[in-house]
């Protein structure tokens, strides 16, 4: 190797000490190595900084919106709650939330899926008895698993399928079609999803710790009293309450219903599971303020005095859930909600509040204010700077994650979602050819780039009020985009110096006399363990190159080994930092570190050994056509 190479393996062998040592950001990591390249000229900065001009990140950027859409507009848990029903055991609910989720994370980001599932895993592990410790990490694998099933199930394999293309135009390979882009990773993610939800089932018991009772699972706060009133002809309206998922909520208890009868209100204590619902009925909660709120966002409920809520006169996007806590100073002291003037004076609405752990009875217009009572009000984002040092309150804060769901547009959302599906996989341009042959039309039948259709679907979400564009702008993970850019140029630094051949020739001398498949099985099993060590996404981009050149010096057409590559990187299990959502169930699932070792070791094997028997069946290693020249070996 040159000088030019050694710097370069130098530096991405401190690269990857920094992120072994988790002392330095992923991100950082990343743009500071690529800035030592540069510094040092090894790689100029056209190419060193193309990786943040690359479609792929765009591409990334893109469904990021579209993921933001799907949320806010409450899509992912109307889903959610359909699919996963109401499980009768611990296989059962296992069952039913492996497979959704990984439906689910084949066309969407995997992390807000992951995030939405968390406090619904965590009640039914209460209402089924279970440790949540047995769920939790299902719930994380199956996100994974599902992400290796399509193009763009990850952000990752976006990445390296645009590598690819550039890679076979410069080498005059073949470029793969459209629905080949989308669909090639599932050869090895689809039987992957189901041999890992089978594992599951059958030895999850021995594989899975209980790390936490069920009777841990959930915190423990200041209780609440709200009320919900049954919106007519909703979806709430003539369910029993078990229907309407209503029974043994984690951290909220309804403990009465107030309904309209021939004589009067009447009073309906200690209701059962299958007491029926009827429009306008206000249910009567107390709870835990994130449990309220959770509460207030469900299809078919609406606060009690909506209209104050209404006459806020405040967007969807621009209203927010804080706490106040009302001083012993405020002149609201003993005064009713109703003769404060309160909707009025501060732009805001009450929505349930908290004294003492006493279930406060009587509408909240009626409630006496009281030193210390604290409030949960619907107000403006600004409520908190704005009321920090008043004499009314003692202590303004806001609730995260509290912003409404737009609910009305959910069914668009996933139209949206669905037209992307679509671009991505239906070659609209070959129907259009054959519809101008039929009729003679001159319909256009060009294909839509895929970052355009991407960018198309994300504009739609803003432009529709699925989404603010606050809201898609902070749904950005700029540090995943960051990391996919610089890398990109870290990568091309490795492919233009040499670094990529040396690494390659390495492993070929270890692994190239085993066979072609054997090749595959060894390469997916070294990209997995890199995985775990600099990101999945940075091993993918680094590994990129030396993914070529093993397979040109197999004399191996290129495409499987991209194929492998993307479906190795995807699926990372052997340890909480291998991917975010692994690390997203590591605290609430009580998980330790090895934990993850004895299943991830089992489902890693798996699909490497699918790597080197699935993909070579569909795609063949066989070499490309002698009319392809690839660079020669040194």
């Amino acid at each position: 190797m040159g000088i030019e190479a050694w710097i370069t393996v130098s530096v991405v062998g401190l690269l990857v000490a920094a992120l072994i040592s988790g002392r330095i950001g992923t991100d950082t990591a990343v743009l500071g190595a690529l800035t030592l390249l540069m510094a040092f000229g090894v790689v100029t900065p056209e190419r060193a900084l193309g990786g943040f001009a690359d479609t792929s990140v765009l591409m990334i950027a893109a469904l990021f919106v579209v993921a933001s859409g799907l949320t806010e507009t409450g899509a992912m848990e109307q889903i959610a709650a359909k699919v996963l029903g109401r499980p009768r055991g611990e296989r059962s609910a296992q069952l039913r939330l492996m497979l959704p989720v990984a439906a689910m994370s084949a066309f969407m980001n995997n992390t807000p899926i992951v995030a939405m599932y968390l406090p619904i895993v965590r009640s039914y592990a209460r209402k089924l008895g279970v440790s949540p410790s047995r769920l939790y990490m299902p719930l994380a694998f199956a996100a994974i698993l599902g992400g290796s099933c399509t193009l763009i199930g990850t952000s990752t394999n976006i990445a390296v399928m645009g590598l690819w293309l550039k890679e076979a135009e410069s080498i005059g390979a073949a470029l793969p079609s459209p629905v080949t882009q989308f669909w090639a990773v599932a050869v090895v993610g689809l039987p992957a999803t189901l041999l890992g939800t089978a594992v599951v089932l059958i030895f999850g018991r021995a594989l899975l710790p209980a790390r936490i009772a069920p009777d841990e699972a959930g915190a423990e706060g200041r209780a609440y009293s709200t009320a919900a009133v049954v919106e007519p002809g909703g979806p709430v309206d003539g369910k029993t309450i078990e229907q309407a998922g209503l029974r043994r909520l984690p951290g909220l208890f309804l403990y009465g219903i107030e309904r309209a009868g021939d004589a009067g209100p009447e009073r309906l204590n200690a209701v059962g599971p299958e007491q029926v619902l009827r429009g306008n009925d206000r249910l009567l909660f107390s709870g835990v303020v994130d449990s309220v709120v959770d509460l207030l966002k469900q299809r078919g409920l609406n606060p009690d005095d909506a209209d104050q809520v209404q006459k806020l006169g405040l967007p969807d996007g621009a209203r927010r859930v804080v706490e106040a806590v009302v001083s012993p100073r405020s002149p609201l002291i003993k005064r009713t909600v109703r003769e404060s003037n309160f909707r009025a004076r501060f732009n805001a609405a009450i929505l349930a509040i908290h004294r003492g752990g006493q279930r406060l009875e009587g509408r909240i217009g009626d409630i006496v204010f009281q030193p210390g009572d604290t409030l949960l009000l619907a107000t403006h984002h600004d409520f908190p700077k704005a009321h920090r040092n008043s004499n009314h309150f003692l202590l303004v804060s806001g609730i995260e994650g509290s912003r409404p769901v737009r609910h009305r547009k959910a069914w668009l959302a996933v139209a949206i979602m669905g037209l992307l599906v679509t671009l991505f996989t239906i070659p609209l341009g070959s129907i259009a050819a054959s519809i101008n042959q039929t009729t003679g039309w001159a319909l256009p039948t060009g294909r839509i780039p895929t970052v355009v259709a991407a960018w198309v679907c994300a504009m739609l979400m803003v432009f529709t009020r699925c989404t603010t564009g606050t809201a898609a702008r902070n749904s950005m993970s700029w540090d995943i985009l960051l990391v996919i850019a610089g890398a990109i140029g870290i990568g091309r630094a490795m492919d233009d110096t040499g670094a990529a051949r040396a690494i390659a020739d390495a492993f070929f001398a270890v692994a190239g006399g085993l066979g072609p498949r054997a090749l595959l099985f060894a390469f997916a099993l070294l990209t997995m363990v890199i995985s775990q060590l600099v990101t999945n996404k940075a091993a993918a981009v680094l590994l990129f190159p030396i993914a070529i050149v093993v397979a040109q010096d197999a004399g191996c057409d290129p495409f499987p080994f991209v194929v492998t590559l993307m479906a190795a990187t995807a699926c990372s299990f052997l340890t909480p930092l291998g991917f975010v959502v692994n690390l997203m169930v590591y605290g609430p699932g009580g998980y330790r570190f090895t934990d993850y070792l004895r299943l991830g070791i089992p489902l890693s094997l798996i699909v490497a050994a699918l790597c080197a028997v699935a993909v070579p069946a569909v795609f063949p290693l066989e070499a490309v056509s002698p009319s392809v020249e690839l660079s020669p070996t040194p």
